[in-house]
Parts: C-alpha cells; sequence; structure tokens
C-alpha cells in the first residue's frame, strides 16, 4: 500500500497529525457509561512508516489518562502534552516498515477547544454524540489527526442496553450480557479521523425506502416522538440517493445512516455513511431538505474523495452545495442557475477578500466559501456545457475515490473535459478574491 504523505503538516492545524507516518487500521474497544460520562477505550492501530526511519512519532489524543502503551510489543517512552501523545519506540522503526501501536486510555471525554467553540465528544442529556470536523477526532480516540491520512476502522463500544449505538459503517454483532450491549462496527473504506461519527442514544431504527436487489441500504435512528415529521423530512431521501447515483456515480459506501439527537444541533455534521442531524432540523414540512442533500452529497465529496489539507475545504463544501442545486433543480424547485443568480446577489454585498483556494484558518466555514463554491461550480458548468460537466463530475469520484485531492487537482481535472481553456475561468473564481460575473445561463436540467 502506497503511503500518502504531504511535504508536512497542515498549514492550519499544525499541532494535528503527524506527516512521517501513515495509519492503515484502527481497532478501538471502547466502554462508555452515560451517567457519569466516563469513557475506557484501548486502540490499536496498524501503521506504516514513511521514507525516513522513526525514531519517534505522534498520535493526537485529548486530556485522558493513558495506561498501558505498546509499539510492536514492547513498552516506548512516552509523553502526554497539550493533546500530543509522543511515542519514542525501543528500537526506530525502519522506513516503510509495518508497526502496531496500542494505547489503553480512560477519562471523561468532553469536546476539544476550537476557533469555532467546542469540537468532537459531547456529552448530551442523555446519551452523547460525535460531531468532529475539523479537530476533534482527539477527543474520544488516538489517531493521527490529519485528513489525508485515511485508514479502516472496527469500533467496539458496549453501553448499558438501554441505548443504542450508531457508528458509520456496517453493523457486524449486537451482543448483551447482563445489563449492557456491545456494538461492532466496521468501516471497510479509508475514512480521515475528524469522519468518524458515533452516536449514543434511545433511538428508534426505521429504513427509508426499499433498497431492492443492489441497492444502497439507508436508516434513520430518530427519538420516538420525532418519527411521524422525520417520515416526512426524509420521505425523498431515497430518491435523491437516486439522483445523486446518476450524477455522480455510484455511492461510495456500503450503506447510509442518518441520525436525529433529541438536541439541537447549529448545522447537520456529515461523517463516513452517517449524518447527524439536530432535533431542529426535523419539522414535518420538509424545511430543512437542502441540507439532507447537502450531507449526502460530502459523502461522495469530502468523505470518498477527502483534502489533501484543509486549505483545500471548499472542495468539499462548494460540492455539497451545488448539490443542493442540483437536487432543487431535478425535484420541482428552483433551477441552479435561478439559485446561483440569489447566490451572486448575496455575495455582491459582502466583503470580497475570501479566496477559495486558500481560505485561512477563520473563514474555513465562512458562509461565503460554501455559497462562492456553488458558484465556481456552477460556472464550470456554463463552461464545459451539461454533457461534458457530468461526465467530469462522475470522473472526478470515480478517479479519487477513497483518496485525497487538491485544488491543483480539480483545476486539471477540469480542463480535461473543457473544449476550450478554462485557466482564466478557475483561476478567477478560485484564486482570485474579486466577484466574477455571474455565469450564465447554457445549462439545462441537470443529467
Amino acid at each position: 500500500m502506497a503511503v500518502q504523505q504531504t511535504a508536512g503538516a497542515d498549514p492550519y492545524f499544525p499541532e494535528h497529525g503527524d506527516p512521517r507516518y501513515r495509519v492503515h487500521r484502527y481497532e478501538l474497544a471502547l466502554d462508555y457509561r452515560p451517567g457519569p460520562n466516563r469513557l475506557s477505550g484501548t486502540a490499536r492501530i496498524n501503521a506504516i512508516a514513511g521514507r525516513a526511519p522513526l525514531t519517534e512519532f505522534m498520535l493526537n489524543l485529548a486530556d485522558f489518562k493513558i495506561g498501558r502503551v505498546r509499539v510492536d510489543g514492547r513498552q516506548p517512552h512516552y509523553t502526554h502534552r497539550g493533546g500530543r501523545l509522543r511515542l519514542r519506540p525501543a528500537k526506530p522503526i525502519r522506513a516503510g516498515a509495518a508497526f502496531t501501536v496500542e494505547v489503553h486510555w480512560s477519562g471523561n471525554p468532553k469536546p476539544v477547544n476550537s476557533p469555532w467553540g467546542g469540537l468532537g465528544w459531547e456529552e448530551l442529556e442523555d446519551g452523547a454524540l460525535v460531531a468532529s470536523q475539523p479537530i476533534g477526532a482527539p477527543s474520544w480516540y488516538p489517531c493521527n489527526d490529519r485528513p489525508a491520512d485515511k485508514a479502516s476502522y472496527q469500533i467496539s463500544i458496549t453501553t448499558p442496553s438501554a441505548y443504542a449505538v450508531v457508528a458509520g459503517g456496517r453493523l457486524l454483532t449486537r451482543t448483551t450480557k447482563a445489563s449492557t450491549t456491545t456494538w461492532v462496527y466496521e468501516q471497510a473504506a479509508p475514512t480521515s479521523s475528524y469522519l468518524v461519527g458515533l452516536s449514543i442514544g434511545k433511538y428508534q431504527t426505521v429504513l427509508l425506502g426499499d433498497p431492492g436487489l443492489g441497492g444502497v441500504p439507508q436508516h434513520g435512528h430518530i427519538p420516538a416522538h420525532l418519527l411521524a415529521d422525520f417520515s416526512r423530512d426524509f420521505a425523498r431521501q431515497p430518491q435523491m440517493m437516486d439522483v445523486f447515483q446518476e450524477l455522480f456515480g455510484p455511492y461510495p459506501f456500503d450503506e447510509y445512516a442518518v441520525v436525529v439527537t433529541e438536541e439541537e444541533l447549529d448545522v447537520p455534521v456529515e461523517a463516513q455513511g452517517l449524518s447527524l442531524f439536530g432535533a431542529n432540523h426535523v419539522d414535518g414540512a420538509r424545511g430543512s431538505e437542502r441540507l439532507v442533500a447537502h450531507e449526502l452529497a460530502h459523502q461522495w465529496f469530502g468523505n470518498s474523495v477527502s483534502i489533501a489539507d484543509w486549505r483545500h475545504i471548499w472542495l468539499n463544501e462548494g460540492l455539497a452545495k451545488y448539490a443542493e442545486w442540483l437536487w432543487s433543480e431535478r425535484s420541482g424547485g428552483r433551477t441552479a442557475q435561478q439559485l446561483a443568480s440569489a447566490a451572486h446577489r448575496l455575495l455582491s454585498s459582502m466583503p470580497q477578500d475570501l479566496r477559495l483556494a486558500d481560505p485561512g484558518r477563520k473563514a474555513m466555514f465562512d458562509d461565503r466559501l460554501y455559497e462562492r463554491g456553488g458558484l465556481t461550480l456552477h460556472a464550470v458548468r456554463c463552461a464545459l456545457g451539461d454533457i461534458a460537466f457530468f461526465r467530469m463530475l462522475r470522473s472526478w469520484g470515480q478517479l479519487h475515490r477513497n483518496g485525497t485531492v487538491t485544488t491543483a487537482a480539480f483545476a486539471s481535472h477540469v480542463a480535461r473535459f473543457a473544449t476550450e481553456p478554462v485557466e482564466e475561468l478557475l483561476q478567477a473564481w478560485v484564486h482570485g478574491a474579486s466577484l466574477p460575473p455571474l455565469p450564465g445561463a447554457r445549462t439545462r436540467a441537470a443529467g
């Protein structure tokens, strides 16, 4: 397996992640008690050294009590400060060699601090929720916390039997002993650490639509009192899945789940094979359907096709924003051209000092990045024409499935489908700060 590496640390979060090695697989065994908010865990991490021998390396892990630590079965020297677990193995690891790390930890999980408030493990009134984007994963498990380091996961979680556990991936087993139940999930597809989603609560589970032979199983996990409203709000998700598979290519994972928590969330959050919504996103009137489309689209753009570092976040959010517009167009709502016009008017009235290609850490989640990202995709569609544009999108998802990408890679990819040069167009939309003119209306209904 090739070792994916970038030149160095993530420029936005240099304290997160270690580019000197790559993780191949995480096996997490967790025990969580909601009452005292107590988490204990064991991680077995299979990794591969990079191009240089590893005399020491780092994992990210928040403020937990550390128990047993082993590297290839031997006790290393380690320090644990400021969310960084630094390990110096008893014997240096050869360049390109496989190695195994084992870490035991315990404590009271809580969100990690960030410029956007607490991120990661959040204790709810009755249960817990994990929403880690971009740097919340170390709030609950030791990881190489960089988006380009994608690994497979097996997660075993033991909780009191009154609670359901939902994680991204396939549920392998559910075993009840006395008053506790152990849930084991497998996510075989390579997954970025921030996309490992988890929810623990008292949910009812429903099947969304009938996937049929070869279809994508879709489940909802909802508090019982929200079930009627949920059934209306998410009724068109199976149709949405069909449209997106037509436009973007086959769904990249085994199945898809949505969780609605009892509590309100500012925004829904995507995870690999899983999206998390708040009770405020369920109103029985499909008031948040564009967000249902946005989170589903992230499974292709952001999750399967991931960014090499956080400078390229517009590739996640711009494509998911444009998917909202495509769903509206295909489902009888406003066309992408009408939505692009509204977005352009909005951006025209706002400061024009944001560059998509490198927005800076403070502007990573700025509304302007989402809207301008959607407009950039619309400008590309207008330049290429519908047939070439949707061929380009499907190829983008399939070519980079389970991989990582950059803005430069996207520009090169678009150019391959263009009959005329697109360098100036992309330079203006992606690298410039001033808002280019509204793209023309040379499009028809999506597909």
